[in-house]
């Protein structure tokens, strides 16, 4: 008899585990699954002052990578399994830092060169897989260069330039990066535009008019022809005009009317940013988030005893769809909606912008057919929202566009010109499943303004003048600042959440209240870098660096170029400035309470901040960094005079006046008297009796880990709390107080007493 054919061993290196087990479901027990857990080596990671940065730059930037430690147990157990295999296939991600993690998998691995094959999926299908498996290719050398040359410029600038912090700012805890420097610079930027920005009054005008009993609004648009772009100034050009529309004698007239139907395209798929983008605003997820729960919605989630990847690669900037996908939600849309809710011809999206990987398609469902709801179940809290976000995003992007009936009717009287207008949504479209545009609501036309034809003659009921100040731009969230980076050009999308996330661990930039706001060290920070290093700072600059990098990855240009020309000048830069580097005072607006000198900036032996006096040694007074934020949310203006401001409480323990200080844990009273010396925290009050104790005023706290909520004045001996802020106000249902809750749709006022579900708008 013949002998059996012996059975090839395989072997797959991914770089999760979790998706080691979605793999395996799909290729079976012939295929040996295991994971590198990410980068295998990378180059040493020693102390910017050793100059060990890993490459020869007198070599043509020849890097020598090491193991990183802890990783010999896993370079181990990949080489035991390599010798016993057939061949192995190098299934790490498909961008550049996944390709450089196949190469250097492949670097470590013992094994001859034939036996070694590099697949890469999309999306982690049976189908994407299997192909993959059967279509292996080499690794793409071109790639690994550009990641290469994003680590040795990384670490170039992060390794030259910190030290110059270090001397100038005496923190050796202080470093310096080549894409988030430039973040840091944006948010520092936006502030200073905030602080400098002076409110603009200006007015508009209101009218209630009345078609046969059918009431309507309408707002001033135009004087004499000319669009209004908030020339009215002030309250007496807008009493004026008031007085002379709201005379009786005045009349109205329509003088046009605009009826027209547009129809509304869908938008793309999810890119990276705009994925991020949306789950901030949508979901209230943070950059960070997002793409930890995107990534384990990609790599499976067990659902009927088996591992499921549920979407396709989430680091991608192509709004590209493959036909399968595309062939899916055509069958689903006509299955579920109907034919008229798909277009005519297959929606096709252009590349918004250059230098897209293109090999990659957009985020979208891997199983369309998998609707949210069928599959919620399976799905933690977060993982569903996302997963139905994304879904819904891919499904609506593949529909027939909305139809939106707009109306518009312009009423004259006299110079002045009058403008209404609404729109209805005629047939849904796309926006049966998402809508890019939260605020927008389909109303009904007719319902708002009567029927009107040119000519006809309308009454006015009421003009009502609003008085508005222009604001300044808003800071930077999350997702606004990686909608910038985008525009800018600066970085990808594998590094928009590392960016925001190394910019707030090292204490440049907090978050607060969803916001991005730097910190007194960020902003100095960001000075020294831009005046002294103003190429590196430079936007523009930075974007050229990541087109360089695109074209490196493209076969465009060679990577020992692009380093070539980026060290010289460099270095030249780099040598000025250290030679005439010297110590630098970060001063603050706060004054000492005890010599009235100011605070400034200083750093631990530990590295941690802290405002300590500029007086030092003769004093010693120190202060945390609490100090600043509480002044900046504060009315009061933290100079001495006003610190000596008094104020209306009297001493509780011997009645004269207290004033105003500013201590190491901020704002408190101290009474005037030198005999008496009392002193007490200061709590703004919300004016509301404590309804507990009868004899307290509810004010505001804040907990140790600076949660702010309402307590009662008196504790210890009254104990009452409220997380929200009390407005004085009791709940006509149950008797208890009411409170005000600020939410994404505005403020609400609700009971206090969570039995009682009484509510009301703010």
């Amino acid at each position: 008899m013949a002998q059996a054919a012996k059975k090839e061993k395989a072997l797959v290196i991914v770089e999760s585990p979790a998706k080691s087990k979605t793999i395996k479901k799909i290729l079976g027990d012939s295929y040996q699954i295991e994971a590198s857990f990410g980068h295998v080596r990378n180059l040493p990671t020693k102390d910017a002052a050793t100059e060990n940065l890993g490459f020869d730059v007198n070599n043509n930037f020849e890097p020598k990578f090491e193991i990183i430690p802890g990783k010999q147990q896993v370079v181990r157990k990949l080489n035991d399994l390599a010798k016993k295999s057939d061949t192995i296939y190098l299934a790490s991600d498909p961008d550049r830092e996944g390709e450089a993690i196949a190469w250097h998998v492949r670097q470590i691995l013992k094994v001859p060169d034939e036996k070694i094959r590099r697949i890469v999926f999309n999306e982690i299908t049976p189908k994407a897989v299997k192909y993959s498996v059967e279509n292996p290719r080499d690794i793409d050398m071109d790639m690994v260069k550009a990641q290469q040359t994003r680590q040795i410029l990384d670490k170039l600038v992060g390794y030259k330039l910190s030290p110059v912090l270090w001397k100038e700012m005496g923190n050796r805890k202080l470093s310096a990066g080549r894409v988030q420097s430039v973040a840091l610079r944006m948010i520092c930027e936006r502030e200073e535009e905030i602080e400098a920005f002076k409110p603009q009054e200006y007015w508009s005008i209101h009218a209630l008019l009345d078609k046969e009993g059918k009431q309507f609004e309408a707002e001033l648009a135009k004087i004499k022809g000319k669009s209004l772009e908030k020339t009215i100034k002030n309250q007496e050009e807008a009493q004026k005009i008031v007085d002379y529309l709201s005379n009786p004698t005045t009349e109205y007239s329509v003088s046009k009317v605009t009826k027209k139907t547009i129809k509304r395209k869908p938008t793309a798929p999810f890119i990276t940013s705009t994925m991020q983008r949306a789950a901030s605003s949508k979901l209230g997820f943070g950059v960070s988030k997002t793409m930890q729960v995107a990534q384990k919605l990609y790599e499976g989630i067990e659902i009927d005893g088996a591992p499921v990847g549920l979407i396709t690669y989430m680091r991608t900037d192509s709004v590209r769809v493959s036909d399968d996908a595309q062939n899916m939600a055509h069958d689903y849309i006509l299955q579920n909606y109907g034919e008229e809710y798909y277009p005519k011809e297959a929606n096709v999206y252009a590349k918004g912008k250059q230098n897209v990987q293109d090999a990659h398609e957009a985020i979208r469902p891997s199983y369309p057919e998998r609707t949210p709801e069928s599959i919620k179940k399976y799905l933690d809290n977060d993982q569903y929202k996302l997963y139905k976000l994304i879904w819904e995003k891919f499904m609506s992007s593949q529909m027939a566009p909305a139809e939106i009936a707009n109306k518009s009717i312009e009423i004259e009287s006299g110079d002045y010109t009058l403008k209404a207008g609404t729109s209805k949504v005629m047939f849904d479209g796309f926006l049966t499943l998402y809508n890019d545009d939260e605020e927008e609501e389909g109303q009904d036309a007719d319902a708002k303004i009567p029927d009107l034809e040119k000519g006809d003659k309308v009454a006015c009921k009421k003009i009502e003048p609003k008085q508005h100040f222009t604001q300044p731009p808003p800071r930077y969230n999350e997702a606004s600042l990686v909608k910038a980076l985008e525009e800018y050009g600066i970085g990808r999308p594998s590094t928009y959440a590392t960016i925001i996330t190394v910019i707030q661990t090292r204490k440049y930039v907090e978050k607060i209240n969803k916001a991005l706001h730097p910190t007194l060290l960020g902003r100095a920070v960001s000075k020294q870098l831009v005046t002294e290093f103003a190429d590196i700072m430079d936007y523009k600059f930075t974007a050229g660096m990541e087109a360089k990098l695109d074209e490196i990855a493209d076969k465009k240009v060679e990577w020992i170029k692009v380093l070539n020309d980026f060290y010289a000048p460099f270095m030249e830069e780099v040598n000025k400035v250290m030679q005439t580097a010297h110590k630098i005072t970060v001063s603050t607006n706060v004054k000492c309470p005890n010599c009235g000198k100011p605070m400034v900036l200083r750093t631990s032996k530990s590295g941690s901040q802290f405002l300590g006096c500029s007086g030092y040694p003769d004093c010693k007074t120190a202060m945390s960094l609490n100090v600043l934020q509480e002044l900046e949310g504060s009315d009061e203006n933290p100079d001495n005079e006003k610190q000596e401001e008094i104020c209306e409480e009297k001493c509780p323990e011997c009645g004269s006046d207290m004033k105003f200080k500013i201590g190491p844990y901020g704002k408190y009273l101290e009474c005037t008297s030198p005999d008496c010396g009392h002193r007490k925290p200061y709590r703004k009050t919300t004016g509301v009796t404590c309804p507990k104790c009868g004899k307290g005023e509810i004010v505001e706290r804040k907990s140790k880990r600076g949660t702010v909520f309402f307590g009662c004045d008196q504790y210890p001996q009254c104990n009452f709390v409220l997380w929200n802020e009390p407005t004085g106000e009791k709940c006509p249902e149950c008797g208890s107080l009411l409170v005000k809750k600020v939410l994404k749709s505005g403020e609400t006022i609700t009971c206090s007493n969570i039995k009682c579900h009484y509510k009301k708008e703010g």
